[in-house]
């Protein structure tokens, strides 16, 4: 007797049953001799089985050795893979109705897409700060710049208050050994904090001029780039309440080696850049400011000069100096005398003590 089911591939599965009568030569093994022994019949039965040869075995198809079936027993199927509306498929929606797009979650969870170009543009925008007091100055004054944080144990009491913070509003930090802060910060001068932060945009000129005060005094550094000279150079802004630097590039201020260097003084700067360092120039003496620039050799002696009160202090390389174009435009050029034992002061020296003369006249 056979009976027929349908798998869920539409294939169709043949079952043999024996019939009662047999059920005495089920037991019977041919190479032991136990068992009821089996009939002539019995055996011939066995080999008319549907699938056998004439010899007993199963016959083999020339595809695949696969047993082949009796035409006979196949049930008609159809052909679900076509037209796509198989009954064993489970479907979440409507007959007709079109597969939704899948969202894109910009990274936030799972495996979902992130676009090369965002994620560039995403860490271009961000920079790892670095140092105890840095650390501090910034959180004090911009805490919602900070985006994650790794402390040493040894420093989380003296910033429990930026824990907290930090907690209470879902910002990631991590209490880590040195080691794995040197790699979170990039130096082993980290000082037992860093912090990943978002850059600071540069201001432009005439949103500068429109806040100025009578007396005001601007930075200007073309192409200095020693982040430790850029770091001692904001310190001693800081210092005597120079708030605003010209640069070409308002990220250079933001440097974990510079932050650090500047002791907290980083954040009492604020860059301001324009579509050129000579254009910026240009638009503070459009603005009343003067222009006043440096010289080893040449110039007025710094404490003969009378130093305006609203004044954009240049100052260049130790190496190249200030550009031949930027010299052009000077209104005013001064010089530090002193032994002549050396050619020059360092950049930062320098910055230094032209800051203290012009607070001198103009703030003492």
């Amino acid at each position: 007797m056979n009976d027929e089911l349908k798998n869920k591939s539409g294939k169709v599965k043949v079952m043999y049953v024996r019939s009662d009568d047999d059920s005495d030569k089920r037991g019977h093994n041919p190479r032991t001799g136990k068992g009821p022994a089996r009939t002539g019949n019995a055996s011939r039965n066995d080999r008319s089985r549907p699938g056998r040869d004439d010899k007993g075995r199963s016959a083999r198809d020339d595809r695949g050795g696969r047993p082949q079936r009796d035409e006979r027993s196949r049930a008609p199927r159809d052909d679900y893979s076509a037209r796509g509306d198989s009954p064993w498929r489970t479907v979440s929606r409507a007959p007709g109705e079109e597969m939704p797009e899948k969202p894109d979650h910009g990274g936030i969870s799972g495996k979902s897409y992130i676009d090369p170009e965002v994620l560039r543009r995403q860490r271009a925008e961000e920079t790892r700060v670095y140092g105890e007091n840095a650390c501090q100055a910034l959180f004090s004054s911009r805490p919602d710049c900070i985006v994650r944080a790794w402390f040493v144990q040894s420093v989380t009491p003296r910033f429990k208050e930026a824990l907290r913070w930090m907690a209470a509003n879902r910002k990631a930090y991590h209490v880590v050994d040195e080691q794995e802060l040197a790699k979170a910060s990039g130096t082993e001068h980290h000082g037992g904090v860093c912090f990943l932060i978002k850059k600071r945009n540069g201001l432009s000129v005439e949103k500068w001029v429109a806040s100025a005060g009578e007396e005001d005094c601007v930075l200007a550094l073309e192409d200095v780039g020693n982040p430790h000279n850029l770091g001692a150079i904001m310190r001693s802004c800081a210092h005597f309440g120079v708030k605003g630097v010209v640069l070409q590039d308002a990220g250079v201020i933001e440097s974990g080696a510079a932050v650090r260097t500047a002791e907290g003084g980083a954040e009492h700067v604020q860059a301001i850049t324009g579509e050129s360092f000579v254009g910026a120039l240009e638009a503070f003496r459009q603005a009343g400011y003067a222009l006043v620039t440096t010289s080893s050799h040449n110039g007025t002696p710094l404490f003969k000069a009378e130093l305006p009160k609203k004044m954009v202090l240049v100052l260049g390389q130790e190496r190249d100096g200030i550009s031949d174009e930027t010299l052009s435009r000077a209104d005013l050029s001064v010089s530090i005398e002193g032994t002549g034992n050396v050619e020059s002061l360092n950049v930062s020296v320098a910055t230094g003590v032209l800051l203290a003369e012009w607070w001198r006249q103009n703030k003492a």
